[in-house]
């Protein structure tokens, strides 16, 4: 009898440790074999990187009714923008700071608005890049923007139809740019700004009219007047 229980404790022992064995093996797989999987080549991994898909270009989407803020850090980026190409004369520069050629595209009723954009619209605003940057003068490189200073008060909103426009936007006139230049504060304006899906783009920059000119220049803030256009 005790020969017989001596030999039942040992098959016990010996059943309960072989399962444990076999799991154990096919919990880990050998190194070599993990990485051939992967794909990596073991110690040289690198991790599966994330790209963000790109943002639409602005003016690629539909309009919408948001009227824009001036005290958003995208318009202040926008608008440093446009002061940099004042002051390195560079309408490339400054293009962040224009209304969005897509968007145009879809407000203007005209036959041929890209070319209008292109040929009007830029071409006056490359003149008026250069008229503002003769006002700084020779010490252009050490001026420095203080803010530009939209009147909310005056923004409105420009129905379709009107201005051969087939989508409405808000508009608002005569914008300030305020800058120091040897020591003194001085401003000059912008003629006219339009939103497009709730953000402040330069459409007019020196005169709604006229090309290569400067919108009120003046020493100081200065102020604005309301003199609402398309």
């Amino acid at each position: 009898m005790v020969v017989v229980a001596g030999v039942a404790i040992v098959l016990s022992l010996g059943g309960s440790s072989a399962p444990k064995r076999e799991a154990a093996g096919r919990s880990r797989a050998p190194a070599s074999h993990v990485a051939h999987r992967a794909g990596t080549g073991g110690a040289s991994a690198h991790p599966a990187s994330h790209h963000r898909p790109a943002a639409p270009a602005p003016g690629s989407l539909p309009q919408t009714h948001a009227l824009p803020l001036s005290t958003t850090a995208h318009f202040r980026s926008l608008m440093a923008a446009l002061w940099a190409g004042v002051v390195h004369d560079s309408v490339s520069g400054a293009m962040p700071a224009f209304f969005p050629k897509a968007a145009y595209l879809q407000v203007k009723a005209i036959p041929d608005a890209g070319g209008d954009f292109e040929n009007r619209l830029v071409h006056g605003f490359r003149l008026d890049i250069g008229a503002a940057h003769a006002l700084l003068g020779a010490n252009a490189a050490s001026a420095r923007l203080v803010g530009v200073r939209v009147p909310q008060q005056f923004a409105h909103w420009v129905d379709p139809g009107a201005c051969n426009n087939r989508i409405g936007y808000y508009e608002v006139p005569n914008a300030r740019v305020v800058y120091s230049e040897n020591g003194q504060v001085r401003s000059f304006g912008i003629a006219s700004m339009i939103s497009w899906r709730g953000v402040w783009y330069v459409v007019h920059f020196g005169a709604v009219l006229a090309s290569g000119v400067v919108d009120a220049p003046a020493a100081g803030p200065s102020s604005s007047i309301d003199t609402g256009t398309c």
